[in-house]
């Protein structure tokens, strides 16, 4: 009963709402999990006999096992979503997680890199060689100037590149749709990028970016390009695609960009999800102060 009805959710989640394999993956692994601990624990088949106490009792063991509030968290998260899906299909009457309260999270600012860094970066490291160096350096390139997610950019089509409005149209989560300026000089390395990609003996038309055996990007090979050539440019913990994400958003903040404006760049559902950008821009007016500011 129970499987039947993950995989299901599952389902639904895959061609209705869209969501990326990665996110598949890991609502599959919170479910799961949550139904041999129901099994193991209380002899429970059936997803509707679940009360607020066995989930209260699964997250304490979680939590024993030193396990993030952030893990929890999401854990909580996958069960309600499955549970609120029942409860649309009118399966249960009431959604056992609604009692329940997600963990405090401990305030994490995102790291970015600074602007003499990311200048660093993308004008004096020097990238491979080649159709492979090509790739990187576009990789890093887009990251930065667009803010889209790594996700975002594996799956970016040629087709979604307006050349004549000198703008790229971004499929983000949940299916939506946002629209990203790019500058002349991006276009045209997009350009002469796609030019280089025909040159293979084998290509992928659909997709922008290659391998240089011509098939589309794959999730780790984009990490493990950002994380080599964050490497060479700063010494940030923390060197991962999401970190260009971060830089985008802070340095047009730094440069005056309205929270709202970022907010719709980046593909946020709230103004909450942006609005911790504020706190690194408030630094940024602490130290111009201190630096500036007679008084100060």
């Amino acid at each position: 009963m129970f499987e039947d009805l993950i995989t299901d959710f599952l389902q639904y989640l895959r061609f209705e709402k869209r969501y990326s394999q990665h996110t598949l993956i890991a609502y599959q692994g919170d479910l799961e999990q949550f139904r041999d601990f129901s099994l193991r624990e209380f002899d429970i088949k059936d997803p509707k006999e679940i009360t607020h106490f066995h989930i209260r009792t699964w997250l304490a063991g979680i939590k024993d096992n030193k396990q993030t509030a952030r893990t929890i968290n999401r854990k909580l998260s996958s069960l309600n979503s499955f549970y609120k899906q029942l409860l649309k299909k009118q399966l249960l009457e009431k959604n056992p997680v609604s009692q329940l309260h997600a963990q405090k999270l401990p305030e994490r600012l995102p790291s970015f890199l600074k602007e003499k860094e990311t200048e660093n970066l993308l004008e004096e490291v020097q990238f491979d060689e080649g159709f492979k160096g090509f790739t990187n350096r576009l990789i890093c390139d887009l990251l930065y100037q667009t803010g889209m997610r790594r996700n975002e950019l594996q799956q970016l089509k040629e087709s979604d590149i307006e050349w004549s409005l000198r703008q790229i149209r971004i499929l983000g989560k949940g299916n939506k749709e946002r629209l990203v300026p790019v500058s002349p000089e991006l276009l045209g390395a997009m350009k002469d990028y796609i030019a280089e990609k025909r040159k293979l003996e084998v290509y992928d038309k659909k997709y922008l970016l290659n391998l240089e055996n011509g098939k589309q990007l794959y999730a780790a090979y984009i990490y493990r390009v950002v994380r080599y050539y964050l490497g060479i440019t700063t010494t940030l913990q923390k060197k991962s695609p999401h970190v260009l994400r971060h830089t985008f958003a802070t340095h047009l903040l730094n440069k005056g960009a309205n929270i709202q404006a970022i907010k719709d760049l980046l593909g946020h559902s709230s103004l909450a999800a942006t609005q911790v950008y504020t706190h690194n821009n408030i630094d940024k007016l602490k130290e111009i102060h201190k630096l500036n500011h007679p008084r100060g």
